[in-house]
This record gives C-alpha cells, structure tokens and sequence, in this order.
C-alpha cells in the first residue's frame, strides 16, 4: 500500500510540475533587448505558451518597444510614442495564442539593426512543434532523469 502511495505522489510531482509552471523567457538572454541581435535565431528553438512571460531587460534611454501587427512588424511601423512600453524591465504576459509582434521604436533599430522580435504563442496545453534531432545532451539528461525516477521508486519499495 506505501509503495502504490509513494509511487502516485512521485509521478504526480513530476507531471504537475510540467504542467502548472510557466516560463520566464528572457529575450535576447543575457544580451537583452539590444540592437544587432538576432530574434529569429534565438526565438526558433523555444516554445511560448499561453500563461508564459516575455521579460524585456534594455537601457530605456536607448531602447522601447511597440506590440504591433504583422503589417506594422513588416514595415517597422510603430505606433504613437505614447503607446510605448519602456520602463527598461518590461514583463509582457502572454494571454492569447497567435502570432505576438514586437519592435523598438527608437531611430532605426528596427529597420537597420534588426530589434525585432516574432514569436508563436501555443494554447496552454498545446503539443510543442517536432522538436529537432535529438542531441547526445538531451539523451544523457533523459537517461539520467529515467535512472532517478527507478531509484527513488526502488527506494519506496524497500524502505515501505
């Protein structure tokens, strides 16, 4: 009976910790919201989700940003300055699936520096896209993960 207990409370864990956490993606890293960065490169291998953040760190002297359109996005038309977000630790939450547009507003940051950004927001609970090949790291952490899960159930059943 103590090993079926301990055995749901440990897989219970593991899947409710996935599920309920959302996701603080600093953009650009710890480069930030910078000129001559590439969003593209570093949004492709991430998954946004409804719930999750956009943490937007930058010199508010230099830099702002505009949500925008697809059209606006294109063109690197931005709005009024008045409908900036520009207090230099912006967190955006994510509240829709769909297609986010962002850019800075400032000189030609957008148009000749790329600061820019365009992600797709997944619906909470949305199957991630196929991620790409498997690398070794991955397979070592999975691996490793699997081994952890046996020796704590392997634990439960000796010490129950």
């Amino acid at each position: 009976m103590a090993l079926h207990r301990v055995t749901f409370i440990a897989i219970s864990m593991v899947l409710l910790s996935s599920i309920a956490m959302a996701t603080d993606h600093i953009v650009g890293d710890d480069k930030g919201w910078t000129v001559d960065f590439n969003y593209t490169q570093w949004a492709q291998d991430k998954v946004f989700r409804v719930g999750d953040n956009l943490v937007f760190n930058y010199d508010n002297t230099k830099h702002n940003i505009f949500k925008v359109n697809g059209t606006l996005f294109q063109n690197c038309t931005f709005p009024p300055e008045n409908e900036a977000i520009s207090t230099g630790k912006d967190v955006i939450l994510l509240k829709t699936e769909g297609r986010k547009w962002y850019i800075c507003g400032k000189a030609n940051h957008c148009v000749a520096r790329q600061m820019k950004l365009v992600i797709t927001v997944l619906a909470d609970g949305a199957p991630a896209p196929s991620p790409p090949p498997s690398s070794d790291a991955h397979s070592t952490v999975s691996f490793v993960f699997g081994i952890v899960m046996a020796a704590i159930v392997a634990m439960a059943t000796i010490f129950a």
